[in-house]
């Protein structure tokens, strides 16, 4: 049986509460890794064409306040 499969086995045999520890976990994993590539690829400049885009529509006018 592979790694996963067991991990998989486990997270079954869970109590509710313990699994629902496991998904914010999770949850909150993924976000921290979000997080860090949105900051990544915002330092490299690969967000830049979304900055030029905003400043484009806002130089025509298109923006509107919410």
């Amino acid at each position: 049986m592979s790694e996963v499969n067991k991990i998989k086995a486990a997270i079954e045999d869970l109590p509710e509460e313990e699994y629902s520890q496991l998904r914010r976990w999770f949850c909150e994993r993924d976000w921290e890794q979000w997080d860090t590539q949105i900051a990544s690829d915002s330092e490299s400049g690969k967000l830049d064409f979304l900055l030029d885009e905003a400043l484009d529509e806002k130089a025509k006018g298109k923006l509107r306040d919410i």
